[in-house]
Order: structure tokens, then sequence, then C-alpha cells
């Protein structure tokens, strides 16, 4: 993904770079599909770069280690080696913690720095997350970690006050639109309007919502908040919507749908209905907060959803 619209935050990580007292550990923080990730792996690379010593790409770089969740399965290692979609573990887990650590007795291998990118931290099980805090403790000579939180507010204290925090603000409209004439080029006008309106400022969001097709979802979520659902109509066409089986990354970006859709439609509610929203899109902030790490049954996730922005068609009083 294209890293416009982080300029400051450019320009705080290369003052940084230039200073003597370059921290040890950063925390990039904002909400999820903003571009930390990316923004993530390529300042590491300007981290380790040796000036006039030819770099490899991020990706295949000895100095730069990535801890994300690995494929599910066998199987789904498979597919990605293949370049067909694939499943993804829950969490990153304390074995890839500890083969990283592994690394960090040893000297880089094309320079002085050795930069360590988890992303998402959040995504970090328990143990492991207790592993890193050694490492953070007491960090080797010239390895920086680069942190990825889409939810910094939820780490332990003892990380965040060993981290500097490198916080990112979503794109305006203009930025997220010229990301996804990028990356999605097939993409009408329509449907980019559509997307960024969906989106709240995250373009990972806006391309998920193109990708995945999200804009049926969209429509109906919309009707149900404005409308109500007494009938469970609207609640039984979002499920269909959805589908019966859907996969992970479906369901999480419904739920991160259904927020934007109720923090989007909330400005506009009757003041009566207004305090029915506000409960509402907090559920969704707890649920999307649960979801990443939980087992949803699909059905019951839809039933969910549903309920949340159906409550917010009701004034306060018969909402609760």
């Amino acid at each position: 993904m294209s890293l416009l619209g982080h300029a400051d935050a450019w320009a705080e990580w290369r003052a940084a770079m230039a200073s003597q007292r370059m921290h040890h550990a950063w925390i990039l923080a904002g909400k999820r599909g903003i571009g930390k990730g990316t923004f993530a792996r390529a300042a590491a690379a300007a981290l380790v770069a040796e000036p006039g010593s030819h770099q490899p790409a991020a990706a295949n770089h000895p100095d730069i280690y990535v801890l994300e969740p690995l494929p599910a399965t066998e199987d789904d290692e498979k597919k990605r080696q293949d370049g067909k979609p694939y499943q993804l573990k829950r969490n990153i887990t304390i074995d890839q913690v500890r083969r990283m650590q592994q690394r960090l007795v040893t000297r880089p291998t094309l320079g002085a720095r050795r930069a360590i990118v988890i992303d998402p931290i959040d995504d970090l099980e328990k143990s492991a997350v207790n592993a890193l805090l050694k490492s953070l403790e007491e960090p080797p000579i010239g390895t920086t970690f680069v942190l990825v939180a889409h939810r910094p507010g939820r780490l332990i204290a003892t990380v965040r006050s060993r981290c500097r925090m490198l916080r990112f603000a979503p794109l305006g409209d203009d930025a997220v639109d010229a990301i996804l004439r990028e990356e999605a080029p097939a993409a009408d006008a329509a449907a980019r309007a559509a997307a960024i309106a969906a989106a709240a400022g995250s373009p990972g969001a806006a391309l998920s919502y193109i990708e995945r097709d999200l804009a049926p979802l969209h429509a109906l979520m919309r009707r149900v908040v404005r409308e109500g659902d007494a009938s469970f109509a609207l609640r039984g066409a979002l499920a269909e919507a959805i589908g019966v089986r859907p996969d992970r990354e479906r369901q999480l970006a419904a739920i991160d749908l259904a927020r934007g859709v109720m923090a989007a439609e909330a400005a506009a509610l009757a003041p009566a209905r207004q305090s029915a929203a506000i409960e509402a899109h907090a559920a969704l902030v707890r649920l999307a907060a649960q979801a990443p790490s939980a087992n949803f049954d699909a059905g019951l996730l839809v039933m969910e959803i549903g309920g949340l922005l159906a409550s917010a068609a009701l004034p306060r009083d018969a909402a609760a």
C-alpha cells in the first residue's frame, strides 16, 4: 500500500534517525488499515541502510526481521506459496518471538543496525508479550523494535513505557482516493466514493470494501440504522450478504464496517436516538476488539451486529 498521507510520521522518524538518541523501540499507533505496517517496513529499510552499500528489498533484507501471523495450516502455507487466498493464525506465537530472539545474539549482517518489525503487536500471545518484554528491557546494541499497534491502549503498561509512540491519523478523502486509484484501478468512481465514505480515513478498509464487495452490506447496515428492523427482514438480508460461512477476515471487515456506519450515521440521528447510537457504537468497538482472538459463530455474529445497528433506530427509552 502507498505511504501517501504520512508526511508528519516520516518527518518524525527521519529526525530521530538523524539524532544521536534514536529510541530503541517504537509503537506505531493508529486505526487498522491506515498504512502503519507498510510504513514500518519502509522505516526499517531506511534505518538499516548503509550509505554507498546496495540494500535488498525490505522483504528480503537480512537485517529486517518481521513477525506477523503465519498461515493457519500447511494447506494455507501452500496456498500462500501459490499466490492463492489463505487463512492466518490468530496470534503471533511465543515460538516466533523466541526464534527472533535467537537472531539477536548475532551481529547485523550488512551494517551496524537491525530492525525488528512486529505487525501487529496486538496479535501476540500473552506469553509472547512477556518474552518480548525481556528484549525491550535489555535491547541489543544496534537493534530497533518497530511495533505496529491498532489498539495501543490495550498494551500492557510495561511495554508502552519502554517505547516511543508515533501516532498515525486517519487519511483525508483525497489521499484515500489516490490510493484506491493506484491499488484498485478497476473500481469506478461510484465504488470509490462509497468505499471512502465507509472507510473513515482508512485506505485498508476502503480497499477491503472494494475487494470483498461490501457495498451490499454497507447499504443494508445504513437501512437498519435509519429504519430499524422490527421484522428482522433486514437482518436476514444482512446474513445472506455476509455469507453462510464467511472467513475470519470477512467477519472482521463486517464489524469494522458496522462501526464506521454507526459513527457516520450517529451525527444525523434525532436527539432522542443519540444515546442509543453512542451505546451501540461503544458495543461495536468492544466487539471489534474481541474479534481477532474470538471464535464467533457467523450467524450469531450477524444477529449481534444487526441488533446493535437496529438499536440506534429507536428512541433511548425504547432501546434500553
